[in-house]
């Protein structure tokens, strides 16, 4: 016989009315009420609670109860910057800048960048906001020999996109590689981020490429409860083997040549 998994179906309840009845930041049911309506344990309601934090669908104050959280965005990997791609979703973005100098590059970076270790390099810190919430910690590492007056303006008049400047400097990105993970964010992270009890983040590390020229490399932090990794798959081209082709081999006769032809 099965296991009544109890909190399962406080779970599912809870999961339909975060999808038909309540809005964002409206409270759910208290612990009593979903105590008395499914006979159940205070720690069974909560474990149904906790699956969804979890998942992003609920998310808690302490001190003040547990609300509908804000749908997560869908995060399709594109050669855009942060500002194009929360525009394309509808969102108002803005970018803080945190930090900007020229440094030596660390070896890593040097080598992403296929540079020399400590050949000069701008780097970047940045946290994005869409709609007056902070979603993402960027750092960057940019060639300071490919483009050495993009800090000229920093703070007022740095950049807002950095792949537009770099089209100014006549490198239009059109090509990239992106690494993707997942792990529990730094306590300078959850700060910045304003996280709550969620510490996961999902951290992108990127290069991006102007033909065969490395422009920026990047390491980027994004809270894991606003976005939900899009991947779209087509299906594998087929394996194309070459066909043998015919042997010809030309002999010689009475009246001129005569060809056999072998497969």
């Amino acid at each position: 016989m099965a296991p009544d998994y109890k909190h399962v179906r406080v779970r599912d309840y809870l999961r339909g009315l975060v999808a038909h009845e309540l809005a964002v930041g409206d409270t759910i049911p208290s612990e009593r009420e979903l105590c008395e309506r499914f006979g159940v344990s205070r720690m069974t309601v909560r474990q149904a609670i906790d699956a969804l934090v979890n998942e992003g669908l609920l998310h808690r104050e302490q001190g003040r109860g547990t609300f509908v959280a804000p749908a997560r965005t869908d995060m399709e990997l594109r050669l855009v910057g942060f500002g194009d791609d929360m525009r394309r979703r509808g969102m108002a973005p803005s970018t803080e800048l945190l930090d900007a100098e020229t440094v030596e590059a660390p070896w890593d970076v040097a080598e992403s960048l296929e540079l020399e270790p400590g050949a000069a390099v701008h780097h970047v810190q940045r946290l994005g906001w869409a709609d007056g919430r902070p979603m993402a910690l960027e750092e960057t590492w940019i060639p300071a020999s490919r483009f050495p007056d993009l800090l000229d303006g920093a703070p007022d008049g740095f950049p807002e996109s950095l792949y537009a400047a770099f089209r100014d400097h006549g490198h239009d990105p059109d090509w990239g590689e992106d690494t993707v993970a997942a792990s529990d964010a730094s306590a300078h992270e959850a700060e910045l981020l304003r996280l709550g009890t969620a510490r996961t983040v999902l951290r992108i590390a990127r290069r991006t490429f102007a033909g065969q020229v490395a422009c920026a490399f990047s390491r980027s932090c994004y809270r894991a409860d606003r976005y939900t990794l899009w991947v779209p798959l087509t299906a594998p081209n087929p394996v194309v083997t070459p066909r043998p082709q015919p042997l010809v081999t030309t002999t010689p006769g009475s009246t001129g040549t005569t060809q056999e032809v072998r497969r």
